[in-house]
């Protein structure tokens, strides 16, 4: 049975050296997670998550140390302040092993209050965290720390494999809070995003089943797909969003052509607005599973039509793509970046759409974001065998099948005007399998 506390004293049940680990974004427990930086005595705190959505504290003092698997605001900036934060490359499918593997004496999870039964939901995230939450329940040296809000709709599972829910009986310490899930506003896309949603709409067809990411792009599809003609779709997703939520309710989802867990959405954790958590509440249409059940290439091939829709920084004509790095720095994750890129193209008539501006400016200067080559040192996300279709507000590149020299033309016809010569002389330069960069010539990207 569950021990009621305070946040305080939750907090005090940690010992001065102990690892707490937790998950990303909205499956952070935020009153646990402040309360920690009301204490001054650490002297070897590990925190593992991803994906901040929390600020504590306790990330400045110098004997915690934050072990990140997912680059944010809150990361990055802690990065560039000097707080002793360290990133582990990993995809969203690995954090799962990684927790196995590290064993935090603590788990916490946000949840919704107790149901008649004393069941809590999990809420908006079951990601890579679920098994370690139960391993921390079963076992007597470790401790499981739930925190219950009213703010935290009661999501629904799909049983009886995946309950997404703890009983309070499984509970170690349970805390109750009235705090809410970080909220993201929803973004009004430009005229280049636009642009670049019209061109990846034409690449799905009715009775396709979608996955999105997060961003201007991916919202502007869905908001095309709802207003649209087609459908009715499926959704196989990571991330549930405001935009799928639309999708939803324009009545353009039905799930009818999905080979794997029909009926349902499903998705691993969702982020918005309140009024995507509040449609979320309850909601027997949607189902929340552990991203080993969601983000596995293998099983979203076995949909007949899977199309995922997600962004890119930069792209070079071989088809290497650049979707969590800056200049070698550190700026988002792998997630299930490489996972929805190489999934759909196991299947015959599924696509992966990778979405970028053709642009980019750095500094006063405008640089094309489909280069010749990438840098030394350029830390590449996703291998060109996995790339399906690039897309820009120029038009959609399909890489698949194609040769580099092939790859390169059809990359140099959508990027923005000015850089079209210099992609296609690279182009050329690669017939035959030769490198694209001249003989003698230099060796960083222009």
């Amino acid at each position: 049975m569950a021990t009621r506390l305070t946040v305080e004293q939750a907090v005090a049940r940690v010992h001065v050296s102990d690892a707490i680990g937790f998950g990303l974004a909205t499956g952070q427990p935020p009153a646990f997670l402040k309360a920690l930086g009301e204490r001054d005595d650490w002297q070897e705190l590990r925190l593992y998550g991803a994906l901040l959505s929390v600020w504590t504290e306790a990330f400045k003092h110098p004997k915690v140390h934050y072990l990140s698997g997912f680059y944010g605001p809150m990361e990055r900036m802690l990065r560039d302040s000097g707080a002793n934060i360290s990133f582990a490359p990993a995809d969203f499918r690995r954090f799962g092993p990684l927790f196995a593997a590290t064993a935090p004496r603590i788990m916490a999870t946000p949840v919704s209050p107790p149901d008649a039964d004393g069941f809590c939901s999990l809420s908006l995230h079951a990601g890579g965290i679920v098994p370690e939450l139960r391993k921390a329940a079963d076992d007597p040296e470790r401790l499981l720390v739930a925190e219950a809000s009213e703010n935290y709709p009661r999501t629904n599972g799909l049983p009886p494999e995946y309950e997404h829910r703890i009983h309070v009986d499984d509970i170690d310490l349970l805390i109750e809070s009235g705090e809410s899930p970080i909220e993201l506003p929803e973004t009004e896309p430009t005229a280049v995003d636009r642009a670049i949603a019209e061109n990846a709409r034409v690449h799905i067809s009715d009775g396709a089943v979608l996955q999105t990411g997060i961003g201007a792009v991916p919202s502007a599809i869905a908001s095309l797909l709802a207003e649209g003609a087609g459908g009715p779709y499926g959704i196989h997703t990571e991330m549930f969003t405001n935009g799928l939520m639309k999708l939803h309710e324009a009545g353009k989802v039905d799930n009818s052509n999905k080979a794997l867990y029909p009926s349902r959405s499903v998705a691993t954790f969702a982020a918005g607005t309140r009024p995507l958590y509040d449609w979320l509440a309850d909601n027997d249409d949607i189902a929340f599973m552990p991203v080993e059940a969601v983000n596995t290439p293998e099983l979203m091939a076995r949909h007949e039509s899977m199309v995922t829709i997600n962004g890119a920084i930069a792209v070079d004509i071989q088809g290497q793509v650049v979707a969590d790095t800056v200049a070698g720095n550190q700026y988002s994750g792998v997630g299930g970046h490489e996972d929805f890129a190489s999934g759909p193209s196991l299947s015959l008539r599924g696509a992966s759409l990778l979405c970028l501006p053709s642009t980019a400016k750095v500094g006063d200067e405008v640089v094309s974001r489909i280069v010749p080559w990438f840098e030394a040192g350029t830390v590449i996300t996703t291998p060109r065998h996995q790339v399906d279709v690039i897309v820009t507000e120029y038009g959609a590149a399909d890489l698949m099948g194609k040769t580099v020299h092939q790859r390169g033309i059809a990359l140099a016809e959508i990027a923005h005007p000015d850089f079209r010569d210099e992609l296609l002389e690279a182009a050329e330069r690669t017939s035959g399998g030769r490198s694209p960069i001249p003989a003698g010539g230099e060796t960083e990207a222009r």
